[in-house]
Protein backbone atom coordinates (compact mmCIF):
# COMPACT_ATOMS: atom_id res chain seq x y z
CA UNK A 1 0.00 0.00 0.00
CA UNK A 2 2.63 2.06 0.92
CA UNK A 3 4.55 1.36 -2.54
CA UNK A 4 1.10 2.61 -4.17
CA UNK A 5 0.93 5.47 -2.13
CA UNK A 6 4.56 6.84 -3.24
CA UNK A 7 3.55 5.79 -7.04
CA UNK A 8 0.36 8.35 -6.70
CA UNK A 9 2.30 11.06 -5.28
CA UNK A 10 4.82 10.94 -7.95
CA UNK A 11 2.28 11.19 -10.78
CA UNK A 12 0.66 13.96 -8.77
CA UNK A 13 3.67 15.58 -8.42
CA UNK A 14 4.24 15.16 -12.38
CA UNK A 15 0.40 16.82 -13.12
CA UNK A 16 1.05 19.57 -11.01
CA UNK A 17 4.36 20.29 -12.80
CA UNK A 18 2.91 19.91 -16.30
CA UNK A 19 -0.30 22.27 -15.50
CA UNK A 20 2.24 24.74 -13.66
CA UNK A 21 4.77 24.94 -17.29
CA UNK A 22 1.26 25.17 -18.86
CA UNK A 23 -0.03 28.27 -16.57
CA UNK A 24 3.27 29.96 -16.89
CA UNK A 25 3.87 29.23 -20.73
CA UNK A 26 0.46 30.83 -22.07
CA UNK A 27 1.73 34.12 -21.23
CA UNK A 28 4.47 33.88 -24.12
CA UNK A 29 2.98 31.12 -26.48
CA UNK A 30 -0.14 30.23 -28.01
CA UNK A 31 -2.63 27.88 -26.77
CA UNK A 32 -1.25 24.92 -28.35
CA UNK A 33 2.60 25.66 -28.04
CA UNK A 34 1.70 25.80 -23.85
CA UNK A 35 -0.43 22.54 -23.92
CA UNK A 36 2.63 21.02 -25.31
CA UNK A 37 5.46 22.31 -23.10
CA UNK A 38 3.37 21.35 -20.10
CA UNK A 39 2.77 17.94 -21.48
CA UNK A 40 6.91 18.01 -21.72
CA UNK A 41 7.41 18.81 -18.36
CA UNK A 42 4.65 16.17 -17.28
CA UNK A 43 6.82 13.31 -18.99
CA UNK A 44 10.20 14.97 -18.07
CA UNK A 45 9.28 14.57 -14.55
CA UNK A 46 7.69 10.98 -15.05
CA UNK A 47 10.71 10.48 -16.65
CA UNK A 48 12.82 11.62 -13.95
CA UNK A 49 11.01 10.06 -10.62
CA UNK A 50 10.01 6.74 -12.22
CA UNK A 51 6.52 7.13 -11.05
CA UNK A 52 6.14 5.14 -13.93
CA UNK A 53 8.04 2.91 -16.34
CA UNK A 54 10.56 4.19 -18.79
CA UNK A 55 8.89 2.64 -21.60
CA UNK A 56 5.31 3.44 -20.12
CA UNK A 57 6.12 7.19 -19.90
CA UNK A 58 7.83 7.20 -23.74
CA UNK A 59 4.30 5.42 -25.31
CA UNK A 60 2.47 7.70 -23.82
CA UNK A 61 3.30 10.54 -26.31
CA UNK A 62 0.93 8.23 -29.27
CA UNK A 63 -1.91 8.83 -26.57
CA UNK A 64 -1.41 12.49 -25.04
CA UNK A 65 -0.66 14.16 -28.60
CA UNK A 66 -3.34 13.67 -30.36
CA UNK A 67 -5.63 14.12 -27.30
CA UNK A 68 -4.97 17.54 -26.79
CA UNK A 69 -4.43 18.25 -30.71
CA UNK A 70 -0.65 18.21 -30.80
CA UNK A 71 -0.24 15.82 -33.38
CA UNK A 72 -2.55 13.17 -35.24
CA UNK A 73 -1.72 9.12 -34.06
CA UNK A 74 -0.20 8.76 -37.50
CA UNK A 75 1.98 11.58 -37.04
CA UNK A 76 3.45 10.39 -33.82
CA UNK A 77 3.47 6.88 -34.34
CA UNK A 78 5.58 7.15 -37.06
CA UNK A 79 8.64 8.50 -35.04
CA UNK A 80 8.98 5.19 -33.27
CA UNK A 81 9.87 3.21 -36.23
CA UNK A 82 12.67 6.13 -37.34
CA UNK A 83 15.23 4.09 -39.77
CA UNK A 84 17.55 5.91 -36.53
CA UNK A 85 15.77 3.25 -34.61
CA UNK A 86 16.77 0.04 -36.20
CA UNK A 87 20.54 1.83 -36.59
CA UNK A 88 20.49 1.55 -33.12
CA UNK A 89 18.50 -2.33 -32.65
CA UNK A 90 21.31 -3.53 -35.02
CA UNK A 91 24.14 -2.15 -32.54
CA UNK A 92 22.56 -3.19 -29.77
CA UNK A 93 22.62 -6.64 -31.12
CA UNK A 94 25.73 -6.88 -32.15
CA UNK A 95 26.53 -5.88 -28.07
CA UNK A 96 24.31 -8.69 -26.94
CA UNK A 97 26.98 -11.07 -29.21
CA UNK A 98 29.49 -9.79 -27.51
CA UNK A 99 27.90 -10.08 -23.99
CA UNK A 100 26.80 -13.38 -24.70
CA UNK A 101 30.47 -14.95 -26.01
CA UNK A 102 32.07 -13.11 -22.99
CA UNK A 103 34.04 -11.05 -25.36
CA UNK A 104 33.96 -7.68 -23.59
CA UNK A 105 35.74 -9.38 -20.63
CA UNK A 106 38.58 -10.95 -23.20
CA UNK A 107 38.83 -7.02 -24.23
CA UNK A 108 38.90 -5.00 -21.02
CA UNK A 109 41.58 -7.53 -19.32
CA UNK A 110 43.73 -6.84 -22.36
CA UNK A 111 43.25 -2.65 -22.03
CA UNK A 112 43.68 -3.62 -18.07
CA UNK A 113 47.10 -5.64 -18.66
CA UNK A 114 48.11 -2.07 -20.60
CA UNK A 115 48.64 0.07 -17.82
CA UNK A 116 50.42 -0.45 -13.82
CA UNK A 117 48.73 -2.83 -10.99
CA UNK A 118 48.26 0.36 -8.93
CA UNK A 119 45.52 2.60 -7.82
CA UNK A 120 46.68 5.27 -10.51
CA UNK A 121 47.09 2.33 -13.34
CA UNK A 122 43.87 0.90 -12.39
CA UNK A 123 42.03 4.36 -12.57
CA UNK A 124 43.30 4.97 -16.04
CA UNK A 125 42.67 1.17 -17.09
CA UNK A 126 39.35 1.15 -16.03
CA UNK A 127 38.25 5.27 -17.65
CA UNK A 128 39.54 4.10 -20.78
CA UNK A 129 37.88 0.56 -21.00
CA UNK A 130 34.76 2.00 -20.02
CA UNK A 131 35.04 4.78 -22.46
CA UNK A 132 36.19 2.36 -25.26
CA UNK A 133 33.55 -0.14 -24.61
CA UNK A 134 30.65 2.57 -24.39
CA UNK A 135 31.39 3.75 -27.70
CA UNK A 136 30.35 0.18 -29.20
CA UNK A 137 27.88 -0.89 -25.88
CA UNK A 138 25.50 1.06 -24.51
CA UNK A 139 26.51 3.60 -21.65
CA UNK A 140 24.48 1.64 -19.12
CA UNK A 141 25.57 -1.58 -20.66
CA UNK A 142 29.53 -0.89 -20.24
CA UNK A 143 28.81 0.97 -16.91
CA UNK A 144 26.67 -2.73 -15.43
CA UNK A 145 29.35 -5.00 -16.99
CA UNK A 146 32.38 -3.48 -15.63
CA UNK A 147 31.04 -1.78 -12.24
CA UNK A 148 31.27 -5.30 -10.53
CA UNK A 149 35.20 -5.61 -11.03
CA UNK A 150 35.47 -1.79 -9.60
CA UNK A 151 34.21 -3.11 -6.55
CA UNK A 152 36.38 -5.90 -6.22
CA UNK A 153 39.82 -5.06 -7.02
CA UNK A 154 40.04 -3.36 -3.52
CA UNK A 155 38.46 -3.33 0.02
CA UNK A 156 39.77 0.32 0.22
CA UNK A 157 36.52 2.31 0.40
CA UNK A 158 37.76 5.74 -1.24
CA UNK A 159 39.62 3.66 -4.21
CA UNK A 160 36.21 1.69 -4.81
CA UNK A 161 34.57 5.24 -4.83
CA UNK A 162 37.57 6.46 -7.43
CA UNK A 163 36.89 3.21 -9.76
CA UNK A 164 33.19 3.41 -9.43
CA UNK A 165 33.67 7.08 -10.66
CA UNK A 166 36.50 6.28 -13.38
CA UNK A 167 33.77 3.50 -15.12
CA UNK A 168 30.88 5.84 -14.84
CA UNK A 169 32.73 8.92 -16.01
CA UNK A 170 34.57 6.73 -19.08
CA UNK A 171 31.25 5.36 -20.23
CA UNK A 172 30.22 8.88 -20.68
CA UNK A 173 32.76 10.29 -21.91
CA UNK A 174 33.63 7.25 -24.61
CA UNK A 175 29.69 7.00 -25.38
CA UNK A 176 30.01 10.00 -28.13
CA UNK A 177 32.74 8.32 -29.89
CA UNK A 178 30.82 7.24 -32.32
CA UNK A 179 27.34 7.88 -33.50
CA UNK A 180 25.76 4.61 -31.88
CA UNK A 181 27.65 5.16 -28.96
CA UNK A 182 24.96 6.84 -26.53
CA UNK A 183 21.06 7.95 -27.68
CA UNK A 184 21.24 11.87 -28.03
CA UNK A 185 23.83 11.11 -30.66
CA UNK A 186 21.28 9.07 -32.42
CA UNK A 187 18.95 11.77 -31.81
CA UNK A 188 20.63 14.28 -33.50
CA UNK A 189 21.63 11.62 -36.59
CA UNK A 190 17.33 11.37 -36.40
CA UNK A 191 16.50 15.24 -36.57
CA UNK A 192 19.52 15.56 -39.24
CA UNK A 193 17.70 13.55 -41.62
CA UNK A 194 14.15 14.61 -40.83
CA UNK A 195 15.62 18.34 -41.87
CA UNK A 196 17.21 16.99 -45.15
CA UNK A 197 20.69 18.11 -43.62
CA UNK A 198 23.31 16.19 -44.76
CA UNK A 199 24.65 13.49 -42.21
CA UNK A 200 28.39 13.36 -40.88
CA UNK A 201 29.70 10.09 -42.33
CA UNK A 202 30.30 7.21 -39.31
CA UNK A 203 33.83 7.61 -39.50
CA UNK A 204 34.42 11.55 -40.17
CA UNK A 205 32.19 11.57 -36.55
CA UNK A 206 34.79 9.66 -34.68
CA UNK A 207 37.88 11.72 -36.52
CA UNK A 208 36.32 14.98 -35.28
CA UNK A 209 35.20 14.05 -31.60
CA UNK A 210 38.23 11.38 -31.14
CA UNK A 211 40.87 14.19 -29.91
CA UNK A 212 37.90 14.84 -27.04
CA UNK A 213 37.46 11.74 -26.14
CA UNK A 214 41.38 11.51 -25.81
CA UNK A 215 41.79 14.13 -23.68
CA UNK A 216 38.65 13.79 -20.99
CA UNK A 217 39.38 10.22 -20.52
CA UNK A 218 43.12 11.85 -19.49
CA UNK A 219 41.55 14.56 -17.41
CA UNK A 220 39.00 12.26 -15.93
CA UNK A 221 42.16 9.73 -14.96
CA UNK A 222 44.16 12.35 -13.60
CA UNK A 223 41.54 14.12 -11.41
CA UNK A 224 40.49 10.67 -10.35
CA UNK A 225 44.61 9.77 -9.58
CA UNK A 226 44.90 12.60 -7.12
CA UNK A 227 45.81 11.68 -3.46
CA UNK A 228 45.74 7.59 -4.22
CA UNK A 229 48.72 5.28 -2.66
CA UNK A 230 51.21 3.74 -5.15
CA UNK A 231 51.03 0.67 -3.71
CA UNK A 232 50.32 -2.39 -6.02
CA UNK A 233 46.97 -4.02 -6.43
CA UNK A 234 46.64 -7.94 -7.66
CA UNK A 235 43.41 -9.07 -9.67
CA UNK A 236 42.84 -12.41 -11.73
CA UNK A 237 43.17 -12.33 -15.12
CA UNK A 238 41.01 -14.54 -17.84
CA UNK A 239 42.51 -17.06 -20.21
CA UNK A 240 44.67 -15.81 -23.53
CA UNK A 241 42.48 -17.86 -25.92
CA UNK A 242 39.62 -16.84 -27.53
CA UNK A 243 37.12 -19.50 -28.66
CA UNK A 244 35.21 -20.09 -32.02
CA UNK A 245 32.08 -18.06 -31.50
CA UNK A 246 34.22 -14.89 -30.01
CA UNK A 247 36.47 -15.71 -32.75
CA UNK A 248 33.01 -15.43 -35.08
CA UNK A 249 31.71 -12.09 -33.65
CA UNK A 250 35.64 -10.10 -33.78
CA UNK A 251 35.08 -11.10 -37.58
CA UNK A 252 31.89 -9.60 -38.05
CA UNK A 253 33.23 -6.71 -36.62
CA UNK A 254 35.65 -6.49 -38.50
CA UNK A 255 34.10 -6.70 -41.91
CA UNK A 256 31.19 -3.99 -40.83
CA UNK A 257 34.22 -1.68 -39.87
CA UNK A 258 35.57 -2.22 -43.31
CA UNK A 259 32.43 -1.88 -44.74
CA UNK A 260 31.63 1.33 -43.14
CA UNK A 261 34.95 2.75 -44.33
CA UNK A 262 34.20 2.04 -47.33
CA UNK A 263 30.96 3.31 -47.58
CA UNK A 264 31.85 6.81 -45.84
CA UNK A 265 31.78 9.40 -48.03
CA UNK A 266 35.34 11.58 -47.60
CA UNK A 267 34.91 14.73 -49.55
CA UNK A 268 36.52 15.58 -52.53
CA UNK A 269 38.16 12.14 -52.45
CA UNK A 270 35.53 9.59 -52.74
CA UNK A 271 31.68 9.75 -52.63
CA UNK A 272 31.01 6.05 -50.27
CA UNK A 273 28.96 3.56 -51.83
CA UNK A 274 25.36 5.03 -50.65
CA UNK A 275 24.46 2.81 -48.59
CA UNK A 276 21.91 3.19 -45.61
CA UNK A 277 23.78 3.21 -41.89
CA UNK A 278 20.80 1.77 -40.27
CA UNK A 279 21.13 -0.60 -42.88
CA UNK A 280 23.95 -1.74 -42.46
CA UNK A 281 24.15 -2.23 -39.11
CA UNK A 282 20.46 -3.91 -38.81
CA UNK A 283 22.24 -6.24 -41.45
CA UNK A 284 24.88 -7.15 -39.12
CA UNK A 285 22.66 -8.06 -36.04
CA UNK A 286 20.44 -10.12 -38.02
CA UNK A 287 23.58 -11.89 -39.25
CA UNK A 288 23.88 -12.93 -36.00
CA UNK A 289 21.40 -15.51 -36.12
CA UNK A 290 22.09 -16.96 -39.02
CA UNK A 291 24.82 -19.91 -39.95
CA UNK A 292 27.66 -19.59 -40.06
CA UNK A 293 27.49 -17.33 -36.99
CA UNK A 294 24.51 -18.68 -34.73
CA UNK A 295 25.69 -16.53 -31.92
CA UNK A 296 21.85 -15.27 -31.17
CA UNK A 297 19.21 -17.03 -30.95
CA UNK A 298 15.20 -15.62 -31.41
CA UNK A 299 14.04 -16.88 -28.13
CA UNK A 300 16.95 -16.95 -25.50
CA UNK A 301 17.74 -13.69 -26.85
CA UNK A 302 15.55 -11.38 -28.05
CA UNK A 303 14.28 -10.36 -24.47
CA UNK A 304 17.91 -8.80 -23.71
CA UNK A 305 17.26 -5.90 -26.79
CA UNK A 306 16.10 -2.58 -24.74
CA UNK A 307 12.91 -1.99 -26.51
CA UNK A 308 11.65 0.44 -23.58
CA UNK A 309 15.12 2.53 -24.92
CA UNK A 310 13.34 2.37 -28.48
CA UNK A 311 10.57 3.36 -27.17
CA UNK A 312 12.00 6.53 -25.50
CA UNK A 313 13.55 7.00 -28.86
CA UNK A 314 10.83 7.70 -30.75
CA UNK A 315 9.21 9.87 -28.16
CA UNK A 316 11.89 11.96 -28.20
CA UNK A 317 11.29 11.87 -31.98
CA UNK A 318 7.75 12.75 -31.61
CA UNK A 319 8.67 15.82 -29.02
CA UNK A 320 10.53 16.89 -32.03
CA UNK A 321 7.96 16.93 -34.33
CA UNK A 322 5.75 18.17 -32.48
CA UNK A 323 8.06 21.45 -31.45
CA UNK A 324 8.51 21.61 -35.10
CA UNK A 325 4.87 21.27 -36.27
CA UNK A 326 3.15 23.47 -33.49
CA UNK A 327 5.71 26.14 -34.20
CA UNK A 328 7.13 25.99 -30.61
CA UNK A 329 10.40 25.95 -32.05
CA UNK A 330 10.62 28.87 -33.97
CA UNK A 331 8.65 30.52 -31.29
CA UNK A 332 11.38 29.84 -28.33
CA UNK A 333 13.55 30.76 -31.06
CA UNK A 334 12.79 34.58 -31.48
CA UNK A 335 13.39 34.33 -27.90
CA UNK A 336 16.75 33.24 -28.20
CA UNK A 337 17.92 35.38 -31.50
CA UNK A 338 19.08 38.25 -29.11
CA UNK A 339 21.93 35.89 -28.13
CA UNK A 340 23.38 35.19 -31.96
CA UNK A 341 24.36 39.34 -31.35
CA UNK A 342 27.07 37.83 -29.32
CA UNK A 343 30.91 36.76 -30.98
CA UNK A 344 30.15 32.82 -32.67
CA UNK A 345 32.69 31.38 -29.75
CA UNK A 346 30.40 32.83 -27.02
CA UNK A 347 27.42 32.03 -28.53
CA UNK A 348 29.00 28.35 -28.61
CA UNK A 349 30.09 28.66 -25.14
CA UNK A 350 26.96 29.65 -24.12
CA UNK A 351 24.56 26.42 -25.50
CA UNK A 352 27.25 24.55 -23.90
CA UNK A 353 27.21 25.59 -20.54
CA UNK A 354 23.27 25.89 -21.00
CA UNK A 355 22.91 22.44 -22.09
CA UNK A 356 25.79 20.80 -19.64
CA UNK A 357 24.13 22.22 -16.71
CA UNK A 358 20.76 21.66 -17.89
CA UNK A 359 20.89 18.08 -18.62
CA UNK A 360 21.90 17.64 -14.85
CA UNK A 361 18.69 17.62 -13.81
CA UNK A 362 16.73 15.43 -16.36
CA UNK A 363 17.14 13.32 -19.08
CA UNK A 364 19.49 13.95 -21.54
CA UNK A 365 17.57 12.23 -24.64
CA UNK A 366 14.79 14.47 -23.43
CA UNK A 367 16.21 17.40 -23.11
CA UNK A 368 18.43 16.58 -26.87
CA UNK A 369 14.78 16.04 -28.56
CA UNK A 370 13.44 19.38 -27.37
CA UNK A 371 16.82 21.70 -27.30
CA UNK A 372 17.71 20.53 -30.50
CA UNK A 373 15.06 21.92 -33.09
CA UNK A 374 15.14 25.11 -31.31
CA UNK A 375 18.74 25.47 -31.75
CA UNK A 376 17.96 24.33 -35.59
CA UNK A 377 15.73 27.25 -35.63
CA UNK A 378 18.28 29.90 -34.11
CA UNK A 379 20.63 28.76 -36.21
CA UNK A 380 18.45 28.92 -39.36
CA UNK A 381 17.41 32.20 -38.73
CA UNK A 382 20.87 34.10 -37.67
CA UNK A 383 22.77 32.75 -40.37
CA UNK A 384 24.81 30.86 -38.58
CA UNK A 385 26.41 27.03 -39.21
CA UNK A 386 23.75 24.62 -38.24
CA UNK A 387 25.54 21.71 -37.69
CA UNK A 388 28.32 22.82 -35.66
CA UNK A 389 25.67 24.26 -33.37
CA UNK A 390 23.75 20.93 -33.09
CA UNK A 391 26.44 18.80 -32.79
CA UNK A 392 28.04 20.67 -29.40
CA UNK A 393 24.54 20.69 -28.12
CA UNK A 394 24.46 17.17 -28.84
CA UNK A 395 27.97 16.00 -27.45
CA UNK A 396 27.32 18.23 -24.07
CA UNK A 397 24.05 16.66 -23.13
CA UNK A 398 26.18 13.21 -22.60
CA UNK A 399 29.23 15.70 -20.86
CA UNK A 400 26.74 15.77 -17.49
CA UNK A 401 29.13 14.37 -14.46
CA UNK A 402 27.90 16.20 -11.59
CA UNK A 403 24.11 14.61 -10.33
CA UNK A 404 23.26 11.00 -10.63
CA UNK A 405 20.02 11.57 -12.54
CA UNK A 406 22.26 13.23 -14.87
CA UNK A 407 22.93 10.16 -16.31
CA UNK A 408 23.04 6.06 -16.50
CA UNK A 409 26.28 5.68 -15.53
CA UNK A 410 26.30 8.03 -13.00
CA UNK A 411 23.11 6.45 -11.65
CA UNK A 412 24.60 2.93 -11.39
CA UNK A 413 27.82 4.28 -10.18
CA UNK A 414 25.65 6.11 -7.08
CA UNK A 415 23.32 2.51 -6.58
CA UNK A 416 26.90 0.53 -6.02
CA UNK A 417 27.15 2.23 -2.51
CA UNK A 418 30.98 2.83 -2.99
CA UNK A 419 30.17 6.81 -4.20
CA UNK A 420 28.07 9.31 -2.59
CA UNK A 421 26.59 12.54 -4.24
CA UNK A 422 29.07 14.86 -2.17
CA UNK A 423 32.38 13.54 -4.11
CA UNK A 424 30.15 13.28 -7.69
CA UNK A 425 29.48 16.75 -7.10
CA UNK A 426 33.05 17.45 -6.12
CA UNK A 427 34.23 15.88 -9.30
CA UNK A 428 31.62 16.62 -11.77
CA UNK A 429 31.75 20.23 -11.43
CA UNK A 430 35.27 20.34 -12.59
CA UNK A 431 34.80 17.86 -15.25
CA UNK A 432 32.02 19.87 -16.38
CA UNK A 433 33.87 22.80 -17.19
CA UNK A 434 36.73 21.00 -18.31
CA UNK A 435 34.40 19.60 -20.67
CA UNK A 436 32.49 22.94 -21.85
CA UNK A 437 36.10 24.62 -22.61
CA UNK A 438 37.80 21.49 -24.49
CA UNK A 439 34.36 21.58 -26.51
CA UNK A 440 33.74 24.46 -27.10
CA UNK A 441 37.65 24.44 -27.98
CA UNK A 442 37.38 21.72 -30.67
CA UNK A 443 34.48 23.24 -31.94
CA UNK A 444 35.36 26.54 -33.18
CA UNK A 445 39.32 25.44 -34.59
CA UNK A 446 38.85 22.21 -35.41
CA UNK A 447 35.07 21.14 -36.44
CA UNK A 448 34.22 24.66 -37.82
CA UNK A 449 36.24 23.92 -40.76
CA UNK A 450 35.06 20.59 -41.67
CA UNK A 451 31.39 21.32 -40.83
Amino acid sequence: MTEYKEQFQKIAIAIFIGLVVLVLSLSLFNETQATLLGLIAFLVTLWTNEALPLGVVSLLPILLFPSFSILTTKATTVNYAHPIIFLFLGGFLLAIAVEKTNLHIFIADKILDLFPSTPRGMIFSLAITAGFLSSILSNTTTTLLLISIALFITQDVTLKMRFALAIAYGSSVGGILTPIGTPPNLILFGIMSDKGMEMIPFFQWIWMVFPLVLTMLVVVSLLLSIGVPKTEIKREKTTNNLDVAQKKILFLMGGLILLLIVNAKIKPYWGGLGLSESGILLAVGLILFAPPFRILDWSEDAHKVPYQIMFLFGAGFSIAKAFGDTGLADAVATYLLAMTDMPPILLLLSVAAMITFTTEITSNTALISIMLPVIYAVSEQAGINITLFMMVATVCASYAFMLPIATAPNAIAMSSGAVNVKAMIRYGIILNLVGIFFIVLLAEFFWKPIL
